[in-house]
């Protein structure tokens, strides 16, 4: 959906870059494949890969479906869940995290299994038992050299009624023949140039 892509992309409070665009656009011709997407996108801390991903999802969340992103850290998620909200504030939207107090997160989790939560941003919570996602349709995980393959591998699963496409984020540069050693089974996007004005990361 190009005009709901513009839309966004006009909202935003920033432009992007030129690799940012490439990368959602390889991100976007992936999904309209016939088999799940596999990709892992690479950048720096700061190069925005957070609203590429965003964007990817949007066309997911407007069909009605689900999209989730797992973190490694609650703090990650946190920023994530803060970040998300107020670009994809029309959608229903959770933060599933282990500090939540268990009536909360029971609460959480009925509401996520019944499908009626479309953006879910947690950490390892996310792969509890009491967790399925009726509707996934997207699946990001970030920082993703830090969740084992099992972890990796248990989010997909907890998709009751399709595969998702999954996107994984790092911020490690990975050589390219190196990453296309280690994760031949996926293709990779690279953001390599930093947001224009963007303060240098400490």
């Amino acid at each position: 959906d190009a005009e709901l892509m513009k839309a966004f992309q006009e909202s935003l409070p920033f432009q992007l870059t030129g690799s940012q665009k490439i990368s959602l656009y390889q991100i976007l011709k992936d999904c309209e494949k016939p088999q799940p997407m596999l990709r892992l996108l690479q950048g720096d801390v700061g190069s925005g890969k957070t609203v590429v991903a965003a964007m990817a999802m949007l066309p997911f969340l407007k069909a009605g479906y689900q999209c989730v992103i797992m973190s490694p850290t609650e703090i990650l998620a946190k920023q994530h869940f803060s970040t998300l909200r107020k670009f994809l504030s029309e959608y229903s939207s959770a933060l599933l995290i282990g500090s939540v107090n268990e009536k909360e997160k029971s609460e959480l989790q009925l509401q996520i299994s019944a499908g009626k939560v479309q953006l879910i941003i947690g950490t390892h919570a996310l792969i509890q038992e009491a967790v399925t996602f009726p509707k996934l349709a997207f699946a990001v995980i970030d920082e993703q050299h830090r969740f084992g393959v099992e972890q990796r591998a248990e989010l997909v699963k907890k998709s009751t009624r399709h595969v998702p496409h999954l996107l994984m984020m790092s911020a490690t540069p990975i050589p390219r023949t190196l990453a296309l050693t280690i994760y031949g089974d996926q293709e990779l996007s690279i953001i390599n140039e930093m947001p224009p004005g963007r303060k240098p990361i400490i």
